[in-house]
C-alpha cells in the first residue's frame, strides 16, 4: 500500500470511529424518536421528537406559519393538515435551531437555547428527595412528570394553550387556585397568549365564557346535566359525552369521544371562534365545526338587562320581560336596545297577592354570576325560597334529567337571555300580580298561589304590543314637554333670577338646589376668621375661578378656599357647576368638597386642604422633581386614572372633566392624587356618548384635536388629557413648553418619534433614570401614546387604561397622536367655524 493511500485509509478509519461514539454517546444523551419517554439528564434536540406509545402524538421544535422562531409543541402525528395542540414556551420564542428539551438532575423540564440558558421550564415545586422522574408523553396528548407509575408531579393537561383535547379540565382546582383554561394564539404566526379566553366563571353557579380580555364576549353558559344552557343543541352530542364536576376541591368541564373512529379537538382561534375540528376514518380531512357565536343573539348581553332576544330570520329582535319597559324607549325605537328593561313596578316585594311567575319556554339561562344555588331542593321549595327573598327574580332548575332537580336563583337584573327554537330550558320569572290576571293560571294550592304560563311567547301579542306603543308615545311626549319647560327655565327665568339682588339670589338659588346637596353652608364671618382675613400669606395661588387660600377653621381643620369677589356669568356657572357635581362625587382620587359660601356678590368653595400642592409644583421643578421617583410617579398616574374611571363610569352620574391636566392634580400629605377644579365639567346622561359647544374652554396642550377643532367632546376628550399627563409625568417636560426644533416636534410629537425609532427611553426624566423598571415605564409610555391618538375611537377607555397599566390587557401599536404636523402645541389651533367663542385657561 503506498503511503499515501495508507494514510487515507487511517483517516478513512478514525472518521469512522468518531461517527461510531458520537452515535453511541447520542443514545445515551438524546432520546431516541422511537421513545415516549425521558430519564433524568435525557434530552431532544431540534430535529428530534418524543412519540407516544401508540404513535398518536409527537412533540418536538417547529416554526408556526410564516415564523422564524421556533417553539416546542405538540401535534397529531398521523392527521393533516399539521395542528399543534400545545405550545411550551409561546411567550419565549428561539430563533435558531440549537434549543434542547430536557429532563434535568432536579427532575425539571426545561427548554435550553445556545448557550444552555433556561427559556422555559415545568416550575415542579415540592419534589421528593433522592426520588428518580421521568417525562412520559401520553397517547391523551399529556406530557406528565412521574415518580413511579402513579404519583404525578407536573402535568401540561393543566396548562391549556388554545385547544382543549378529550380528558384535558377546563376550570379551577379550588386547593391551589390554579385557573385551567383555553388562550387564544395572538395570530397564526404567533403562539404567544392572544386577546381571547375560554373561562369557568365560578361566581354564583359555575358557566362557561367567552372572554375578550376581561370583557365577556359570548357565554357558552351553566351545564344543566344534559348540556350548555347557551348552547342545547351540541352538533357532535352523538360522539362526545360531556362531564361537570364540582366538589370542594375542584369545578371543571371535560368531554369524551365516544366513537373510536372520531377525533376531535376544541380550538380557539386568534379571533375568538371556537371551533371543533373533527378528523373521522371515512376521510383523511379535517371537518372543522363553528360552535362559538352563531348569531347576534349570542353576542353577550346583545339585549342589555331584563329583555330577551329571539332571531327573526337574519335579524335580531329585543323585547322587555313581561312587567317591565325600555329604560330608554327613544333608543328602542332604533333597534339600540343595549340600555336594557326596567320594571313598572319599582318593587314587587311581598306576598304572593303581590307577585307571582311567569314560565318562559326553550330560553337560554340568564347570567348566573350573581346567583344561587341548592342540588338538594325541588322546583316547588325552589320557588318557595324565591318568593321569600325581595330580590329573587327569577329560578329553575339546576338539572333538567328525571324531570328536574335542584334550585337555582337568580337575584337582581337578568342578564343575556334569549329564546331557542327548541332544546331551551324553563326559566320562572317574577312579575307583579297586576301583570298576571290575563294569563291562565295554571296550579294553585296551599300557602302557595304560582302562575306560570304554558307558553310565553316571547313575540308578545297585538294588546301587549298595543300598550307598548302607547307607553312609548307618553314617554316621548313627556320628555318633549320637559325639555321645553327646561329651555325656557334656561332663556326667560334663569337670567331674571340671576339679576335679582344678592340676597334674594342667594335665597332663591338655595331654594332650588337644596334637594340636590346636603352640602354645608358656611357663614362668611367663618371664612373671613379662618383665612385672616384673606391675608396674602395665606394666598395659595390663584387660577380660573379666583384667587385661592389656606384657611384655619374653629375647630383647627385645615381647608383651601377658592374665591371671587366679582363673578362673571362664566363664574358663576363655574360655581355652580363646582356646587351641584362635586357635592355628590365621593372618591379617594377627588379632591373633597366640604362647603360653600354666599355673600352678597361673593360666591367661596371650601374644599379640603392639599399640603403638598399640585403635581406640577414637582414635576416641572428641577430640585423638587427629584423627590419623585418613578414608584411614586407610577402611583400617581394609577391614582388619577382611578378618579377619571370614577368620574366616567361608577359615579352616579357620567362626567367628563374637560379641563384635566397637571395643575389641576393635587397632591396630599401622603402624595396621593386628587382630580380637583370641575368648572367646566359637563354630565352625560342615559348612553350619551358625545356632544358639541361652540364655546371652547380648557387648556391648549391638553385639548384632543376634534374638541379644539370642532368643539365635540366626550370620555375619549378627558382619555387624550390623561395621555398627555402621563407622557409629562414621565419626561418631566411641559405640554407647552416643550418643542423639539430639530425635528419641528412638540411633545406629543417628540415622544412618538421616540417610540417609533425604538428610542423611548430617552423620553424618560433624567432625576429618576436610576430608579424606574424599565419594562414598566415603556408600558407607561406605550398607553400614554395609545391615550393621544389622532381619532376618539382609536383611543381606550378608562377602564382599559387600567388594565393595561396593571399588564392584565394586551396593548395594541399606537398610531401618531393628535397634532402631529411638524409644529408646537405653542401654536394655538384655529376652530373650523368661526361662530366659535374661545375661552383658553394657562396651565398653572
Amino acid at each position: 500500500m503506498l503511503p499515501t493511500q495508507h494514510l487515507q485509509f487511517c483517516l478513512d478509519s478514525n472518521k469512522m470511529i468518531y461517527r461510531i461514539i458520537l452515535l453511541i454517546f447520542a443514545s445515551y444523551m438524546i432520546t431516541s424518536t422511537s421513545l415516549d419517554t425521558l430519564s433524568q439528564n435525557q434530552s431532544i434536540l431540534d430535529g428530534q421528537s418524543l412519540i407516544s406509545a401508540k404513535g398518536t402524538f409527537e412533540l418536538g421544535f417547529f416554526s408556526p406559519g410564516n415564523s422564524k422562531g421556533r417553539y416546542l409543541g405538540m401535534w397529531y402525528k398521523n392527521l393533516t393538515p399539521l395542528t399543534i395542540v400545545w405550545v411550551a414556551n409561546r411567550e419565549t420564542p428561539l430563533y435558531n435551531n440549537l434549543g434542547i428539551f430536557k429532563l434535568n438532575e432536579n427532575g425539571v423540564l426545561v427548554i435550553l437555547n445556545g448557550t444552555k440558558n433556561t427559556i422555559w421550564s415545568s416550575n415542579v415545586s415540592n419534589k421528593p428527595a433522592n426520588k428518580s422522574i421521568t417525562a412520559h408523553l401520553l397517547d391523551t396528548g399529556n406530557i406528565v412528570l412521574k415518580i413511579g407509575q402513579d404519583n404525578v408531579l407536573w402535568q401540561s393537561f393543566d396548562y391549556p394553550c388554545d385547544t382543549l383535547l378529550p380528558g384535558m379540565k377546563l376550570g379551577w382546582n379550588l386547593v391551589t387556585g390554579l385557573n385551567m383554561f383555553e388562550s387564544s394564539w395572538k395570530s397564526l404566526d404567533d403562539p404567544a397568549k392572544g386577546d381571547y379566553s375560554v373561562n369557568v366563571d365560578i361566581r354564583g353557579y359555575p358557566q362557561l365564557v367567552i372572554k375578550m380580555g376581561s370583557v365577556i364576549r359570548l357565554r357558552v353558559g351553566s351545564w344543566n346535566g344534559r348540556a350548555f344552557t347557551g348552547y342545547p343543541t351540541q352538533p357532535l352530542k352523538q360522539k362526545q359525552r360531556f362531564e361537570f364536576v364540582m366538589t370542594e376541591k375542584e369545578v371543571y368541564h371535560r368531554y369524551e369521544v365516544v366513537d373510536s373512529s372520531v377525533v376531535s379537538i376544541y380550538k380557539l382561534s386568534p379571533l375568538g371562534n371556537l371551533q371543533a375540528l373533527v378528523w373521522t376514518s371515512k376521510t383523511s380531512n379535517r371537518i372543522v365545526v363553528d360552535t362559538g357565536m352563531q348569531d347576534s343573539c349570542d353576542s353577550y348581553a346583545t339585549c342589555g338587562s331584563n329583555s330577551v332576544c329571539n332571531m327573526n330570520g337574519n335579524v335580531p329582535r329585543c323585547e322587555c320581560l313581561k312587567g317591565y319597559v325600555p329604560k330608554f324607549p327613544e333608543q328602542w325605537n332604533i333597534s339600540y336596545w343595549s340600555s336594557g328593561c326596567v320594571p313598572k313596578i319599582n318593587s314587587v316585594c311581598g306576598n304572593n297577592k303581590t307577585s307571582g311567575f311567569l314560565k318562559y319556554r326553550e330560553m337560554k339561562l340568564p347570567d348566573t354570576s350573581s346567583s344561587w344555588y341548592n342540588k338538594t331542593m325541588n322546583l316547588v321549595e325552589c320557588q318557595k325560597v324565591c318568593m321569600k327573598n325581595c330580590s329573587c327574580a327569577a329560578y329553575t332548575n339546576v338539572d333538567i334529567r328525571n324531570g328536574g332537580s335542584g334550585c337555582l336563583l337568580w337575584f337582581g337584573d337578568l342578564v343575556d337571555m334569549r329564546v331557542f327554537s327548541q332544546w331551551g330550558q324553563d326559566l320562572y320569572i317574577r312579575v307583579p300580580s297586576s301583570e298576571l290576571e290575563s294569563i291562565p293560571m295554571m296550579h294553585c294550592g296551599g300557602d302557595n298561589c304560582s302562575r306560570h304560563l304554558n307558553h310565553v311567547s316571547v313575540d308578545g301579542n297585538r294588546n301587549q304590543k298595543k300598550r307598548l306603543i302607547r307607553i312609548t308615545v307618553a314617554v316621548i311626549i313627556s320628555g318633549f314637554l320637559i325639555c321645553a319647560c327646561i329651555i325656557v327655565f334656561i332663556k326667560r327665568v334663569a337670567p331674571r333670577l340671576y339679576h335679582l339682588a344678592p340676597f334674594q339670589w342667594r335665597q332663591q338659588y338655595l331654594r332650588l338646589r337644596k334637594e340636590d346637596s346636603d352640602l354645608p353652608i358656611f357663614d362668611f364671618s367663618i371664612i373671613v376668621k379662618a383665612t385672616d382675613s384673606f391675608a396674602s400669606r395665606n394666598k395659595l395661588g390663584e387660577g380660573g375661578f379666583g384667587p385661592v387660600y389656606k384657611g384655619t377653621l374653629i375647630d383647627g381643620k385645615e381647608v383651601a378656599i377658592k374665591r371671587n369677589a366679582k363673578m362673571s356669568d362664566q363664574g358663576s356657572e363655574e360655581f355652580k357647576n363646582e356646587v351641584l357635581l362635586i357635592a355628590k362625587l365621593q372618591h379617594r382620587n377627588l379632591v373633597k368638597l366640604i362647603g360653600c359660601c354666599i355673600h352678597r356678590e361673593e360666591k367661596l368653595l371650601i374644599y379640603e386642604y392639599m399640603p403638598n400642592r399640585s403635581l406640577d409644583y414637582f414635576i416641572f421643578d428641577e430640585t423638587r422633581s427629584k423627590l419623585l421617583a418613578w414608584s411614586k410617579r407610577s402611583d400617581i398616574i394609577a391614582g388619577i386614572a382611578r378618579g377619571l374611571l370614577y368620574l366616567h363610569q361608577d359615579s352616579r352620574l357620567r362626567i367628563i372633566h374637560r379641563d384635566l391636566k397637571l395643575s389641576n392634580i393635587l397632591l396630599d400629605a401622603h402624595m396621593n392624587p386628587k382630580i380637583s377644579d370641575f368648572g367646566l365639567a359637563r354630565t352625560f346622561c342615559g348612553d350619551q356618548v358625545e356632544a358639541r359647544t361652540r364655546k371652547l374652554v380648557g387648556t391648549y396642550g391638553y385639548m384632543p384635536p376634534e374638541y379644539a377643532m370642532h368643539g365635540r367632546y366626550s370620555m375619549k376628550s378627558d382619555v387624550f388629557s390623561f395621555g398627555v399627563i402621563v407622557l409629562e409625568i414621565i419626561s418631566g417636560k411641559k405640554v407647552k413648553a416643550f418643542y423639539d426644533s430639530e425635528h419641528s416636534l412638540n411633545l406629543l410629537g417628540h415622544a412618538w418619534r421616540l417610540w417609533i425609532e425604538n428610542m423611548a427611553l430617552e423620553l424618560v426624566d433624567p432625576h429618576f433614570v436610576e430608579t424606574i423598571v424599565y419594562s414598566e415605564i415603556l408600558r407607561y409610555m406605550h398607553v400614554g401614546l395609545l391615550c393621544v391618538q389622532q381619532k376618539p375611537g382609536d383611543r381606550p377607555d378608562m377602564s382599559s387604561v387600567i388594565l393595561m397599566l396593571n399588564g392584565e390587557k394586551l396593548l395594541s401599536q399606537p398610531k401618531a397622536p393628535g397634532f402631529y404636523t411638524g409644529r408646537g402645541l405653542t401654536e394655538p389651533i384655529s376652530p373650523s367655524s368661526n361662530q366659535m367663542s374661545i375661552t383658553i385657561f394657562e396651565a398653572r
